[in-house]
């Protein structure tokens, strides 16, 4: 069921307003230069960049009295801009409906850790999509939708995938002690180490892919992805020297703040120079240019919030309300132009179907619409067929399995429904202060129904957790981390310095598991470490303190503890082992035979105390040759 509208709603005026004037772009455009035609029916390349974090009031153009945007504020002033664009309030589950086009909670992704932030197998993504629409493909920085196969964003249409392990850089599946300058990331399989900042080498990635691609006969999609200015806050010194000296209401900004900043600006330099490698080579004409964000801010809010109650994580605005550039100038969306219509972020994957004259081939049943009519309102597309108003949701689960309401926002043009309970009128209270449900009770009734009828709709896929496939030919072995536990109440250490510091419940007993899909019975090796493998140290010894990085502490500037283990335990289909860990031992290995189909493994070591410490990496190969 596909809950779009709300009938029992009196439609809303449908309201444009655009810039007086567009200035002219810094971006030297060497297409003009050359003269180039386009055809509005070549289908056009896209450029999608959306980072992590970054809030509606963290641009200058937005208001930001401190921050420095310069190049993303030009862009703004030669694209439509989604003023009432929604998103989910955290990370993962932004990315699962942005690249469906479905509810995100559908799809399994609600949480950003506990093996909820992987995108169930069936689901289909806009890469999958465009691939079969005669699409080049490719993916820079955050996925965070699953770190093993099927989830892995080469599974799942990108023909390249160049990006950093679990939700952000130095989290636990990533690569070990990575710290946001000269990391390892994955290049598809393989591991491959980079040079410099994290930003600049994802756009540097993403420029090197595009140079390539721009000269096949072939239309391409180009996904960027960043992990800034996700925390902890690590920007490179010039730009945190920016604001290494700026004050706000008479108090100088503290040091995470100035790299929250300086991050973002950082950001932007990288959305010039992409833009300027676009011109350079004649591609900015038609190419769709995006640039949005996954969540509201989760520093910014303290400096400006665009007047919004909420931040990352929250019901209200301040939590998914984000902005949205579209710029395309061969298809006429280079004005400076605000549509302030509810829009979401589900409307993503079937607006950019519908611009590229793209086939829905794969039949994905979408719960977002084609936006087109909205980006074009201005040429009065709208003039004959007024624009419904729509009711759309959003919510911050970060539980095992959804509960109804919880951090809850149903929304219309005019209406905000919070938690169930808290109506507020965006047309006269916009910063959501004041609570007026008691003086509407048929709306907060036409409202929660429309949230019964999707919730109802949504919550048939809850039932079973995403199970990580082993033993299949495509991926053996399969690494597992601590970050994708589930377990109701289970401690999850879903970054590095909870791995240094040894994480564990304070009850003593280990309530995490993986939910795991054996695709082949046979025999399986199952290697447990305290450590990841490429750090190779003994299960029960510390490890110093890594290099310390400018700004806010770094995960791997943390001390790693010791823990006394002597002996190790494993619990998987039914069947249950235990080995002594003697004190040198880097790993403890089991083999046994496992029968094909779902089942939880549970690994742990204790110590003499039985004291039990959860087996943060695991690594499962099937031992077969050949995998039938």
């Amino acid at each position: 069921m596909n809950v779009n509208y709300l009938t029992t709603l009196l439609l809303c005026v449908v309201t444009f307003t655009s810039f007086a004037n567009t200035t002219d772009s810094p971006i030297k455009d060497s297409a003009k230069k050359k003269q180039i035609n386009y055809q509005i029916s070549d289908k056009p390349n896209i450029v999608f960049v959306i980072t992590d974090d970054q809030g509606y009031g963290d641009l200058s153009s937005h208001g930001n009295p401190i921050v420095k945007t310069p190049n993303i504020d030009q862009l703004g002033k030669e694209s439509v801009s989604l003023t009432n664009y929604h998103v989910a309030p955290t990370c993962a589950p932004t990315r699962a409906g942005l690249l469906t086009g479905r509810w995100n909670n559908r799809t399994g992704v609600w949480h950003t850790i506990m093996g909820r932030s992987m995108l169930l197998e069936n689901e289909k993504t806009l890469a999958d999509l465009l691939k079969v629409n005669g699409y080049q493909t490719a993916m820079f920085g955050k996925w965070h939708l699953g770190d093993n196969y099927p989830y892995r964003p080469h599974d799942r249409g990108f023909d390249l995938a160049y990006y950093h392990g679990g939700g952000g850089v130095g989290q636990t599946p990533d690569h070990w002690n990575n710290a946001y300058f000269d990391d390892t990331y994955m290049r598809n399989d393989v591991k491959e180490q980079g040079s410099g900042f994290v930003t600049d080498v994802l756009f540097d990635e993403a420029i090197s892919y595009i140079d390539m691609a721009k000269d096949n006969d072939k239309p391409f999609f180009a996904y960027i992805s960043t992990n800034a200015p996700h925390g902890p806050m690590h920007a490179p010194k010039e730009y945190a020297d920016i604001y290494k000296n700026k004050t706000y209401k008479d108090k100088k900004l503290s040091v995470p703040v100035q790299h929250f900043l300086g991050m973002i600006t950082n950001i932007d330099d990288n959305v010039a120079k992409l833009r300027q490698y676009l011109a350079d080579n004649n591609l900015t004409e038609n190419t769709i240019f995006i640039f949005t964000t996954d969540n509201g801010t989760s520093t910014g809010d303290k400096i400006f919030n665009a007047g919004m109650n909420g931040k990352k994580g929250s019901a209200f605005d301040g939590g998914h309300r984000v902005p949205f550039f579209i710029h395309w100038p061969a298809g006429k969306l280079n004005k400076p132009v605000k549509q302030n219509t509810i829009t979401s972020f589900v409307d993503v994957v079937p607006t950019l179907l519908d611009l590229t004259q793209s086939n829905n081939t794969l039949a994905v049943n979408f719960d977002g619409v084609s936006i087109k009519p909205l980006l074009f309102s201005t040429e009065s597309s709208l003039s004959n067929e007024p624009w419904p108003d729509r009711v759309i949701f959003t919510d911050s689960q970060r539980v095992l399995t959804p509960k109804k309401w919880r951090k809850s926002a149903v929304m219309t043009n005019r209406w905000r429904l919070i938690d169930g309970k808290k109506l507020y009128d965006m047309t006269k209270d916009p910063s959501q202060q004041n609570n007026i449900a008691k003086a509407n009770p048929e709306i907060v009734q036409n409202l929660r129904k429309a949230y019964e009828n999707w919730w109802q709709d949504i919550s048939t896929s809850f039932a079973e957790p995403t199970a990580i496939h082993i033993g299949d030919n495509k991926a053996n072995p399969v690494s597992l981390t601590s970050h994708d536990w589930l377990g109701n109440n289970a401690k999850v250490p879903w970054q590095q310095r909870s791995i240094r510091q040894a994480i564990r419940e304070k009850d003593g007993k280990h309530k995490g598991y993986w939910y795991l899909d054996i695709k082949a019975a046979g025999q399986y090796k199952i290697t447990l470490s305290r450590w990841p493998l490429e750090v190779e140290t003994a299960i029960t010894s510390g490890m110093p303190a890594g290099a310390t990085v400018a700004g806010s502490r770094a995960f791997r500037a943390t001390t790693g503890q010791a823990f006394n283990a002597v002996t190790s335990t494993i619990n998987i289909a039914k069947q249950s082992q235990s080995k002594a860990v003697a004190p040198n031992d880097v790993t403890v290995e089991y083999e046994l035979s496992l029968p094909k189909g779902k089942t939880k493994l549970v690994a742990t070591f204790a110590d003499k105390d039985q004291q039990e410490l959860g087996a943060y990496y695991v690594q499962v190969e099937k031992l077969n040759e050949r995998i039938n």
